[in-house]
């Protein structure tokens, strides 16, 4: 019960910060135009008809949809299978979410997160963006940083032998 109580916490944060994000961007800031944060952040008001990055615009919105939606579906399955990971495979969710409500009542996706470093400069992203990158970025790396820290532990349990 406590589990399925901060699945479902961290799913409607995101999605609530993800669509109040997004309406404040669509509302006050013109499309293409961009306010400066810091040197390297800048807010702008880009809509995304493709998919990660502005890619493979020409496949359509109902595509896009369609992969949304089974996408959700498979992590749900996921949650409901696996006992780990809940809390990566919840901001999947809650971002695939965030981007797929507005798909279905825009046509698009709103991006308004522009970052860069120096000459290297990120597309537009936005909440749902953060949430699925950090999911995804959470369920890879844990079973490397696990691995490498039991390999540390019996190298270090070897060495005192």
């Amino acid at each position: 019960m406590r589990k399925t109580f901060y699945i479902l916490l961290t799913i409607f944060l995101i999605i609530v910060i993800d669509q109040a994000t997004k309406y404040l961007v669509s509302r006050y800031l013109n499309p293409f135009d961009a306010i400066e944060i810091f040197s390297f952040l800048h807010l702008v008001s880009i809509r995304n008809t493709g998919a990660a990055f502005g890619m493979f615009k020409g496949l359509g919105n109902i595509f896009f949809i369609t992969v949304s939606a089974i996408a959700i579906i498979f992590v749900i399955w996921l949650i409901a299978k696996d006992s780990k990971g809940y809390f990566s495979l919840s901001l999947i969710l809650g971002g695939a979410t965030g981007n797929l409500i507005d798909r279905i009542l825009l046509g698009h996706v709103v991006d308004f997160i522009d970052f860069s470093i120096g000459r290297f400069h990120w597309p537009a992203f936005n909440v749902a963006d953060a949430a699925l990158t950090v999911g995804i970025m959470t369920i890879f790396l844990t079973p490397l940083l696990k691995k490498g820290h039991l390999c540390e532990s019996n190298n270090y349990s070897e060495s005192k032998r």
